[in-house]
């Protein structure tokens, strides 16, 4: 069964730093799969953050361009996004997808949560 794992969500104050992290299972292969990381604050929409491709191109949304990065590691089947200089607006419930190159097939991790308040 495919799986996808956040972590490394939590409680910062503005200008702070977190990195997530999202665990890939063994069924998806980094080559086929583009991955992305989604975030959905309270009573809004959830909205793409970042994106990296199977070919390794990377696309970060503009309000986080300067601030985040996407990165991936097909060794340990992570892929990661660093964020620095976090602005309260930053918060909300943050989620990895792999979305099969090709397909409709997209498999969503279980989110976790980042607050940036003083």
């Amino acid at each position: 069964q495919v799986q996808l794992a956040e972590s490394g969500g939590g409680l910062v104050q503005p200008g702070e730093s977190l990195r997530l992290s999202c665990k890939a299972g063994r069924g998806i292969n980094f080559n086929t799969y583009n991955m992305r990381w989604y975030r959905q604050a309270p009573g809004k929409q959830r909205e793409l953050v970042a994106a990296i491709t199977t070919n390794g191109a990377k696309n970060l949304v503009r309000a986080v361009q300067g601030r985040f990065t996407i990165s991936k590691d097909s060794a340990d089947n992570t892929v990661a996004l660093q964020m620095d200089s976090l602005k309260p607006e930053d918060s909300g419930v943050y989620t990895c997808s792999a979305a099969r190159v090709g397909t409709t097939t997209v498999y969503w991790g279980q989110g976790t949560q980042v607050t940036v308040s003083s």
